[in-house]
Parts: structure tokens; C-alpha cells; sequence
């Protein structure tokens, strides 16, 4: 829904509340998406937040809850009855009553586990104990267990009546004494005969993660097998519970957005834009910002190493921008690209060479290109003479070239290490290039240009 039509039925919803027209307002936002119903509490007034929710059909309310901003939902929480925060929770699945503890401070925290029944809190505490970022933490265990020895009728005898409250029920599992032994799907049941039994037609070749599995690559897998839910075992292959794939999608978005930040210098946050203070968005910011301000020191003290050449032939100073941009640019496209196919697991260490080929014949490519036009702009448009042209177009080639090797390179490396190359490369690629381009550049000078 686009953000004119939210608007529009936020001040139609606020009008009946006003009017006391609490049956036209529920009719109006029932015919809406849950996460659309999400976004207009996240456009209205707090003091009328827990009046709207309460006008909600219960299942309705408790999915609505689920998508809300987690300041909303903080209100709600202390606007709640015990009652109607028992009603919430019990209506929710396990992963999204997790989510929502995870970002409640300590004393809701406190009240919420107090009005859950203790088979939930125990599953919960459980969830909640496996590490941040892991499969086990963005799992659940509402999913549907049959045994290999029920036939086909008995199978969907058995979804009715124990999926109704499951997360998802079209891929079963298939276990002995708790242990994950196959699949079956709904397909594969609807396609079978009533008499035939699940052993016959489940899948063996499961693939599953364990529990201390990061979360990335949970997501990674479901991008390159498309399911729909993936199962997660403990270390004895126990099934302990699914991640289904909105859960997948949040991880993707999550992680996205963190190498996004940390690719432009910024240290990620899981706060959105609007709800981040000025003081704390000014700390995740300033960090590389002095980080990097000291870095281009080299830059500066490269240039003040060969002042006097830049005296004695001032039209050189013209072109350093130019060269500077360019091998940044060329370095960040080889970088990106690495990165991006290092953490879709594209390759790996072991294509360094293969990589480091088809990227110097790019970057060949590339350079003569460049250092062609380059070579005309600087005599015809920029009034360089042949010769100071030719040093342009040669640092030009030779730092784009140099510039694609190191971007290409640095995140294989810094990957092998076991660090983020997101994260440690893209702050940097610049910088270092910046460098390599103004040694290329005078020193070419130097060999070419007479008296220099």
C-alpha cells in the first residue's frame, strides 16, 4: 500500500474514532493487510493506538502486532490488561513473540514472560539462549511431525488436527525418537494413495542446518534451493525446530541494509532513520570518518612528497582529481562485485587466479578505453601538450588496471582471514587506490617529462 493511501485512511480511521464509529472503522481496516493495518497505528496519535487495536478480531490484532514498529508495540504492551497481553502473545507465533522480546527492555520483557503459560516460557527461554544471528535464533518450533510409519490417511488426519496453530504445515517432517530421518509435502500427500505409508514416498536427501548456524548463510540457502521453510537440527540431528522463509526475507533485508551502511562508512543500526537520535546517529558516523580522514594522510603527504614537480609543471595538479576519481571507481566496481559474489558463495579462495585473470583482461579493456579519450581530452580540451597528455593517459591505464587487481583481490583476502570484507574493504578501497594512482602518476612524470 503506498503511503498517500495510508495517510488518507489514517484520517478516515481517526474520524470514526472521534465519531465513535467503532464498527465502520473496524470494517474499513479489516479489509486491509495486517501489515498495512501495521503501518497506519505506526501514522496515528498514541493515545489512540490501544482504542483501534482493541476494535480488532483477536487473530487479526495479535498478526497486526507482529508487523508494528517496536515502539508501538512497547505502548500497546503497557496500555494491555494482562488479559488482552495473554490474548496477544498466545495468538502469535513463537519466532515473532521472540522478535518482540528481543527489542522490549527489561522490565516488559518481565511482564510479558509472567502472563505466558510455562511450556511457552520454557520454549522461549529457549529460543532466546541460542546466539544472536544464529539459525536457532530466528527459528521456531511450530511446524508439523509425522512418523514413517503412518499411512497417507492417517497423515492428514493428523495436520488437521495438530496444524492448525503451526507456522506453516505444507512441508512436513518425517522423524524417529525426534531425530530428522525425511520430508513430505502436502503435494506429495494429495498425489499419493490414502493406503500408502510416508516412508514409501518422504524424501530422504533432507537438507537441514544446525542450530549454531549463522543466519546469513541460512538465508543464502533458501535463495539458492527456493524453499519455503528449511529445517534446523541440534548437534545429535534432532529437528528442533523450522526457519520458515519470511523469516529468510527479514534476514536478507537485515543483513542487506548492514553491508549497505558499513559499505558507505557507516557503523549499522537496527533502528530506523527517523526513530535515530541525532547524538547516536553522529556515533555510528563519526568513527570511520576519523578513520578514514587519517588515512588520506598518505594521500597528502604523497602530493607534498613531489611539490616542487608540481611547481615546476602546474597543469598536473588539473589532472589529479580526474585520475584519483577514476581509480576509486574502477577499484569499487571490481570490489562490489567480488563482494557481492563472496557472499552469495559465487567463489572462494580458491578462484583467486581465475578471478585475478578475468579481471586484469577487464581491466585491460577498460584502460585502453580510458586512456584513449583521456589521452584526447587532456591535449584537445584540457591544453596539456602531447607529452603531459601521454602521462595522463599512461597513469590513467595503469591505474585502472592496478585499481580492478586490488579491488578484487583485497576482498578474497580479508574474506580468507575470516573477516567482513563488506565491512573492511569498501571504507578503504578508495583511500588505498587514491595512493596507488598519485605514486603512478609522478613517477610516470618524473620518467617522461624533461627537468621534472
Amino acid at each position: 500500500m503506498e503511503l498517500d493511501e495510508i495517510t488518507e485512511i489514517c484520517s478516515q480511521i481517526v474520524e470514526l474514532l472521534e465519531e465513535k464509529k467503532f464498527s465502520k472503522a473496524k470494517t474499513l481496516l479489516e479489509q486491509l493487510n495486517p501489515a498495512d493495518i501495521a503501518l497506519i497505528f505506526d501514522e496515528i496519535e498514541p493515545k489512540d493506538v490501544p482504542k483501534l487495536y482493541r476494535i480488532l478480531n483477536k487473530d487479526i490484532a495479535a498478526m497486526t502486532f507482529s508487523y508494528m514498529d517496536p515502539t508501538k508495540q512497547q505502548e500497546l504492551i503497557v496500555a494491555f490488561s494482562d488479559k488482552e497481553l495473554r490474548e496477544t502473545i498466545n495468538e502469535m507465533y513463537l519466532d515473532d513473540t521472540v522478535d518482540v522480546i528481543e527489542e522490549m527492555p527489561a522490565n516488559v520483557v518481565d511482564r510479558i514472560l509472567r502472563n505466558i503459560d510455562p511450556q511457552t516460557r520454557k520454549t522461549l527461554n529457549e529460543l532466546l539462549n541460542y546466539p544472536e544471528d544464529s539459525a536457532g535464533s530466528i527459528m521456531t518450533t511450530e511446524y508439523v511431525s509425522l512418523k514413517k510409519e503412518m499411512t497417507v490417511e492417517q497423515a492428514f488426519a493428523h495436520i488437521r488436527s495438530d496444524g492448525v496453530n503451526k507456522e506453516t504445515v505444507y512441508t512436513c517432517y518425517v522423524t524417529d525418537n525426534r531425530k530428522l530421518i525425511g520430508l513430505v509435502t502436502v503435494k506429495d500427500l494429495l498425489l499419493s494413495k490414502y493406503e500408502d505409508i510416508i516412508e514409501d514416498i518422504m524424501e530422504t536427501n533432507v537438507i537441514y542446518v544446525d542450530t549454531h548456524e549463522d543466519q546469513e548463510v541460512v538465508a543464502n540457502m533458501f535463495n539458492k534451493y527456493d524453499f519455503l521453510a528449511l529445517p534446523v537440527v541440534d548437534k545429535e540431528e534432532r529437528l528442533v525446530g523450522i526457519v520458515t522463509v519470511d523469516d529468510a526475507m527479514d534476514v536478507m533485508q537485515e543483513e542487506t541494509e548492514e553491508d549497505i551502511e558499513a559499505m558507505n562508512a557507516i557503523l549499522p543500526s537496527d533502528k530506523p532513520y527517523i526513530r535515530t537520535g541525532v547524538f547516536e546517529t553522529w556515533k555510528k558516523r563519526i568513527p570511520w570518518l576519523l578513520l578514514l580522514m587519517i588515512s588520506a594522510t598518505f594521500t597528502g603527504k604523497i602530493i607534498q612528497g613531489f611539490e616542487s614537480a608540481l611547481e615546476s609543471c602546474v597543469i598536473l595538479t588539473s589532472f589529479i582529481p580526474m585520475l584519483m576519481g577514476t581509480g576509486g571507481n574502477a577499484g569499487s566496481q571490481a570490489s562490489v562485485t567480488i563482494i557481492r559474489s563472496l557472499s552469495m558463495d559465487e567463489i572462494d579462495f580458491g578462484d583467486t587466479f581465475k578471478v585475478l585473470w578475468k579481471e586484469f583482461r577487464v581491466a585491460f579493456l577498460c584502460a585502453f578505453t580510458l586512456g584513449v579519450i583521456g589521452f584526447f581530452k587532456a591535449w584537445l580540451i584540457d591544453g596539456a601538450n602531447p607529452t603531459e597528455a601521454l602521462v595522463v593517459t599512461i597513469t590513467l591505464s595503469l591505474s585502472v588496471v592496478v585499481a580492478k587487481l586490488i579491488g578484487c583481490l583485497l576482498p578474497i583476502i580479508i574474506k580468507k582471514i575470516g573477516l567482513d570484507p563488506a565491512v573492511v574493504v569498501s571504507p578503504f578501497i578508495t583511500t588505498i587506490i587514491d595512493a596507488v594512482a598519485l605514486l603512478i602518476y609522478f613517477n610516470i612524470a618524473a620518467l617522461i617529462l624533461p627537468g621534472l
